[in-house]
């Protein structure tokens, strides 16, 4: 697999790349996902749960901003920041968040977004469960990731082996496996 600087040093609001980065990738990937299955115009409510050290320092680090961020289709790397207060007030006047800007649903921070700050999930302590309800409060759609760190995401699909990593047959200008054949290169 490839990875360039750009994976490595991430652009994106702080303190955390693993706090913040992280958070707000996964929950718009979940928001993605809704849409992609055709059940975002269903959607009613949703709800989000951080574990473990997300959930221990969520509102000091920001992870609780990132999520609904997020869950709104901001990105790390895009988002104007002079815009972060007035979305986060808009979100917690009204009480309700605009799924990917486009599908207003039922969210009071308080009810809808739970630090667990002594519960894990079992892969990764920087954990996340998202969940999507229709207006009759049924679950449309559910899902867990976790931000292991650089910002980088993995989600459920990926642990259980649903998803496995592609190979990345990506040719590289200076192809290097150890330290010692990049030492090599740059003598």
């Amino acid at each position: 697999m490839a990875i360039s600087v750009f994976d490595l040093f991430k652009i994106g609001i702080g303190p955390s790349s693993s706090h913040t980065v992280g958070p707000m990738r996964a929950a718009r990937d979940f928001a993605l996902g809704l849409q992609t299955r055709g059940l975002l115009e269903r959607v009613h409510r949703v709800k989000a749960e951080l574990y473990g050290s997300l959930g221990a320092t969520g509102k000091g680090h920001g992870s609780d901003k990132a999520v609904m961020l997020g869950l709104e289709g901001e990105q790390p790397d895009e988002i104007d920041t002079a815009q972060v207060p007035d979305i986060l007030a808009r979100i917690r006047t009204s009480r309700c968040l605009r799924l990917l800007g486009q599908q207003d649903v039922t969210f009071c921070e308080k009810d809808h977004l739970i630090l667990h700050r002594r519960k894990t999930l079992p892969y990764h302590a920087n954990g996340m469960r998202f969940q999507a309800f229709d207006e009759q409060n049924q679950e449309l759609a559910s899902g867990v990731f976790y931000s292991v760190g650089g910002g980088f995401i993995v989600d459920e699909n990926a642990i259980r082996g649903d998803d496995p990593l592609k190979q990345d047959d990506t040719e590289q200008p200076y192809p290097f496996a150890t330290g010692s054949e990049l030492l090599q290169q740059c003598a």
